[in-house]
């Protein structure tokens, strides 16, 4: 039996049922974020994200903690094991967002400059108009 409250694309193809993000992962998220008081956290599709500028700069998808990257930086980061585009749908990258590797989630150490990457360069895009 098909879903009907799930909402449909504008093609009239239904939604994905995204998987929740693990609760540890998404209070991690909280706590590193809350060391940065340039973002504006709020859920995105129902995970947890941070903007600038009304910018997505991070954010968790289901089990994974995404960014988003200039092309350099990206290029350096898609060199470690375990970094890749993000897809929130197979074969549908999202242009300029990236999942981390999840020894790099796991590390403070590793995680700070990603994070500050990822800020400082939504914090260079055009601010996008707040929806009064």
């Amino acid at each position: 039996m098909a879903d009907e409250s799930r909402p449909t694309t504008p093609a009239g193809a239904k939604m994905p049922a995204w998987e929740k993000a693990p609760p540890e992962l998404v209070e991690r998220f909280g706590t590193v974020l809350a060391g940065y008081p340039e973002a504006t956290v709020r859920k995105m599709f129902g995970y947890p994200a941070a903007f600038v500028n009304g910018n997505m700069a991070t954010g968790l998808f289901a089990a994974s903690w995404m960014i988003r990257l200039p092309d350099a930086a990206a290029a350096e980061l898609l060199r470690l094991k375990g970094a890749r585009p993000f897809e929130p749908m197979p074969g549908r990258a999202m242009r300029g967002y990236y999942l981390l590797p999840p020894a790099i989630v796991d590390d403070d150490t590793e995680l700070a400059p990603w994070i500050e990457r990822a800020l400082a360069h939504a914090a260079t895009l055009p601010p996008k108009p707040t929806k009064g």
